[in-house]
C-alpha cells in the first residue's frame, strides 16, 4: 500500500499537503524517440532514465521498465501550443497515452503539459557543454525528466495529481 508523504510547509509556501510517495515513469513522446525518466521512490525528484526507439515493441519495453521500477504510475507529456491547443503532436501523444493504458492497467496513465520542456532540455544540455549531436541522444530522457519534475512540483503544491487521467478503453491498442 502506498503511503503519503506530508510535505513540510515550507517546502511548497502552504500547510502540509499530501504527496503520494512512489515511483513515477514519465514519458516524453516523440516520432523517432521516446525519453523517459523516473522519480524517488518518495516521489520528490526527477532524474532521466532511458530513451526508447520509437516502434514496433516500444508499448512493451515501457511497460518492462515501468514493471522493474515499480512504477505507481506512467505520466505521458502532452505537447501543446502557446494557446493551449492540440495538434497532430497531441493526438499522437493521446493515442500512445491510450496504449499505455491499456498495456499498464491498473497502473494509472496521466497526460500532462509538456510545453517547453524539449525546448529547455535543449537549452540546459547546451549550457552543459553538449553539442548538437551529444544532446540529441540525451535531449528526450532530459525533457522527460523536467515533464516529470514538474508534474511531482504540481501535486507536491496542490495535494493532487498533476494532468488529466487517462481511462483504458475495452479493445483498446495494446
Amino acid at each position: 500500500m502506498l503511503q503519503p508523504l506530508r510535505c513540510q510547509p515550507e517546502t511548497y509556501g502552504a500547510e502540509s499537503l499530501l504527496l503520494r510517495a512512489g515511483i513515477r515513469i514519465a514519458v516524453d513522446v516523440g516520432s523517432a524517440r521516446i525519453g523517459l525518466a523516473h522519480c524517488d521512490p518518495d516521489g520528490l525528484i526527477a532524474s532521466p532514465l532511458t530513451t526508447v526507439k520509437r516502434g514496433t515493441g516500444d508499448v512493451q519495453r515501457i511497460a518492462e521498465l515501468a514493471a522493474a521500477d515499480a512504477a505507481m504510475e506512467i505520466i505521458v507529456g502532452l505537447p501543446t501550443t502557446l494557446a493551449g491547443r492540440e495538434g497532430l503532436a497531441a493526438e499522437d501523444a493521446r493515442s500512445f497515452a491510450a496504449a499505455l493504458a491499456v498495456r499498464l492497467a491498473p497502473v494509472p496513465v496521466r497526460l500532462v503539459d509538456e510545453r517547453f520542456t524539449t525546448v529547455i532540455a535543449h537549452n540546459v544540455l547546451r549550457q552543459g557543454g553538449k553539442n548538437s549531436k551529444r544532446r540529441r541522444t540525451v535531449v528526450d530522457r532530459t525533457a522527460a525528466a523536467l515533464l516529470l519534475q514538474g508534474a511531482l512540483d504540481t501535486e507536491g503544491a496542490t495535494g493532487r495529481p498533476a494532468g488529466e487521467l487517462v481511462r483504458p478503453q475495452p479493445g483498446g491498442l495494446t
